[in-house]
């Protein structure tokens, strides 16, 4: 496991842009496995930026999301789908066939959920996972107890959950209860996997990731495990790193842009 500290979010944001940029310049065929939520919304700005100016170009891209809520349907506001739209693919040359993410709003979501592992599997499954962490440990929606082998299913989602994503919703009674997620195993099978976390209420559950032993109480811990994963992190969420003096003497510290002089 690879730690990137950086001194700012900025930086650590524009570290994991170039780290996609990177991939899809060696692979502009690259099956990319994308996420959602607060944390990647800096990074799809980025990566539009790069796009604006030339660096990148997403046309040969496949793309699978982690996860999509049970019952929103692709057009409705607080969905992944809506999500993506707004962030990232409205604005970048990504083939609308080949983006993909669970369809929420079916008959069958147990059947929609073995249909997106055999989907993700077709592609030849995940060459660059993008992962967030949440607070409790998740990774996709893969809560505290999900099997380390599991495939992509449905999940109930925690209070602890849904209270942090009832800032999309109106209400946190509005927060569906079940979600469609890949699972721990789905995504162990990426080729490579970039997380990035952010902020010191982050860093306690950084520090049992990296740290801490491998279990299902914390299923980002389970990283461990993959060949090549990097974490990147900004200075607030490395806190509670009791090794942090040897990651940045492995790789050491990005140091936050100097200010500019006054002109």
């Amino acid at each position: 496991m690879k730690v990137l500290i950086h001194q700012t979010r900025d930086t650590a944001t524009a570290c994991v842009a170039d780290l996609v940029v990177g991939h899809l310049a060696r692979q502009p065929d690259a099956v990319l496995g994308l996420a959602t939520g607060g944390t990647m919304e800096a990074v799809y700005a980025a990566l539009i930026a790069r796009y604006q100016s030339g660096a990148v170009s997403f046309a040969g891209a496949h793309s699978f999301n982690l996860d999509e809520y049970v019952g929103l349907s692709p057009d409705h506001p607080c969905s992944y789908w809506a999500y993506m739209r707004e962030k990232l693919f409205g604005y970048v040359d990504m083939d609308p066939a080949r983006a993909h993410l669970p369809r929420g709003d079916v008959a069958d979501a147990e059947a929609e959920a073995e249909r997106y592992e055999a989907a993700i599997r077709a592609a030849g499954d995940i060459g660059l996972q993008l992962l967030g962490l949440g607070a409790n440990g998740h990774i996709g929606f893969n809560e505290p107890t999900s099997s380390l082998a599991s495939l992509t299913r449905i999940k109930t989602l925690t209070a602890s959950t849904r209270d942090a994503n009832a800032r999309y919703f109106d209400d946190v009674d509005d927060v569906p209860r079940l979600a469609i997620t890949m699972g721990i195993g789905t995504i162990l099978r990426a080729q490579e996997i970039v997380l990035l976390a952010f902020g010191a209420a982050k860093a306690d559950v950084v520090a049992r990731m990296i740290e801490g032993p491998v279990t299902a109480a914390c299923p980002a811990s389970v990283l461990q495990m993959h060949p090549k994963v990097t974490v990147v992190l900004d200075a607030d969420a490395a806190g509670a790193l009791a090794l942090r003096d040897y990651y940045e003497l492995v790789h050491p510290v990005v140091p936050a842009p100097s200010n500019p002089a006054p002109s």
